[in-house]
């Protein structure tokens, strides 16, 4: 499926509307969020990285970023119908500190897993599971991959694409993706790369931890100020 043709199938597809109307305060790295929608546990082509940690509250979103996430997987279904995806974490329903990351305080950041190919050329999920610390302690060799797993550059490029046209549609944006700045050349070296380029932010300097297994997005949607939470 062409970006093209990805771009016309969300255009004509029909938007969702949220039953519940999130509110963000603050900033991704100082904020929090009232009113949080979790995230689906699962979907024809997508599934959380784990029961646990949706059960310990970790999986609470932005009402915009519920639809946008959604929507996507959505379009991604129909473009992609070969491909599988998992999202990680995202924060509580209140947002607020949310060890051990940095961000994800106010609802409108979300990692999602890398998708990856086996040996014979499938998509499937990375494993994720308490061992591997839900698959944050997954590290891709020099060759890109692990465990006989390889990234799935094209289904990853997609998947930002379509998130980004969900949240243009929404009157929204994202205000940058975060994924390991070496591996960054291949996403661009698909059939969507110059949309990515071009419409999509990428952090540029490496970060905390690797972000090779996961990706990391921060949606631009506005937000009241911290002070209006008391």
């Amino acid at each position: 499926m062409t970006y093209r043709n990805l771009l016309l199938f969300i255009m004509l597809a029909p938007v969702l509307v949220s039953a519940k109307t999130s509110t963000c305060y603050g900033t991704t790295a100082r904020g929090a969020l009232s009113d949080g929608v979790e995230l689906p546990h699962s979907g024809n082509n997508f599934e959380g990285y784990s029961q646990l940690a949706r059960l310990a509250g970790r999986t609470y979103v932005h009402s915009e970023v519920y639809e946008i996430v959604t929507a996507a997987y959505q379009a991604l279904e129909q473009t992609h119908p070969d491909k599988v995806y998992k999202y990680a974490e995202t924060g509580f329903a209140a947002g607020g500190r949310f060890r051990p990351h940095r961000t994800h305080r106010n609802g409108l950041s979300v990692d999602f897993m890398t998708p990856v190919i086996n040996k014979a050329g499938e998509s499937v999920h990375l494993p994720t599971h308490p061992f591997n610390k839900f698959g944050y302690l997954i590290e891709f060799d020099k060759q890109e991959q692990y465990d006989g797993l390889r990234i799935d550059y094209d289904a990853m490029a997609a998947h930002i694409v379509a998130l980004h046209l969900q949240a243009i549609r929404r009157g929204h944006n994202i205000w940058r993706v975060i994924f390991d700045p070496n591996l960054q050349p291949n996403l661009f070296s698909t059939q969507y790369g110059e949309y990515l380029k071009t419409q999509i932010q990428f952090s540029k300097k490496p970060s905390w931890v690797r972000h090779d297994e996961h990706y990391h997005v921060d949606f631009d949607i506005p937000c009241e100020p911290m002070t209006e939470t008391g």
